[in-house]
């Protein structure tokens, strides 16, 4: 079973090493957004050079260093799920020797009256998914353990948000009422597909995550509908607001 799956043991068969060759140490902190217009837009604003790829055998996704008012910072476009996006993490640290990564993402809301106008700063996160477990000891939730810290970061700034549980899953066409009533009854606020996964591999490779969600569309309603969703995943606000959050960590 999934669950089964965890081993402590730190070395495995093989290593990045095996397909990127040497670990690198480019910059300390990286930024990912898994929104193909923000990633574009940013590239289109701010000087860059590409430092580092994930190649794969559908394709090879660039790397690139932002010059920010004369500071760097990595920045990716992330997969999307879980696996593909701790992948990328795993990678990505490799080649550039990344210490802290600020995501930012979008999420279904669970509680319209917690959630609306604000961001969503999530303290654990349910493991509906597979990466997390071959990263963690098996647990029904995961630590999102800087949250703390994150929210103090959005006091200072002023910026609204509330902390709570999320829910994590790879199979978004398959948040049913009873799972939705469930994860509710735990106290999950939002659901989205990478944060426990991510969580995992971070704290395996002692990466520092800062992980916040914009939530779109509402799942606790009678009837479904998409209407800002398309807002939450493109909204540029959450970039520049991870570079605030890089100024405070």
């Amino acid at each position: 079973m999934i669950t089964d799956s965890y081993r402590s043991e730190k070395e495995s068969i093989f290593s990045p090493e095996a397909f990127l060759g040497e670990r690198k140490h480019i910059c300390d902190t990286a930024i990912a957004t898994f929104s193909g217009e923000i990633f574009n837009s940013v590239l289109e604003k701010y000087p860059h050079k590409e430092v580092a790829d994930v190649t794969t055998v559908n394709g090879s996704k660039p790397v690139y260093l932002l010059d920010i008012n004369g500071k760097n910072v990595v920045f990716y476009l992330s997969a999307i799920g879980s696996a593909l996006a701790g992948n990328d993490i795993i990678e990505i640290s490799w080649q550039t020797g990344i210490k802290y990564l600020i995501i930012f993402g979008s999420a279904g809301s669970l509680d319209n009256e917690a959630t609306d106008g604000r961001y969503v700063i999530p303290t654990q996160a349910y493991r509906d998914e597979g990466m997390s477990y071959h990263y963690a000891p098996p647990s029904d939730f995961i630590d999102v353990k800087n949250s703390g810290k994150l929210a103090e970061i959005f006091e200072k700034l002023k910026l609204p948000y509330v902390q709570g549980r999320i829910w994590t899953t790879d199979a978004p066409y398959r948040e049913t009422k009873t799972a939705l009533a469930e994860r509710k009854k735990a106290g999950c606020i939002a659901v989205e597909m990478e944060v426990a996964g991510v969580q995992a591999v971070c704290d395996f490779y002692g990466i520092e995550l800062y992980s916040f969600l914009m939530t779109g569309d509402v799942l606790d309603l009678d009837e479904y509908k998409p209407e800002g969703l398309a807002y939450a995943n493109h909204s540029r606000d959450k970039f520049f607001t991870a570079l605030k959050i890089w100024d405070c960590i």
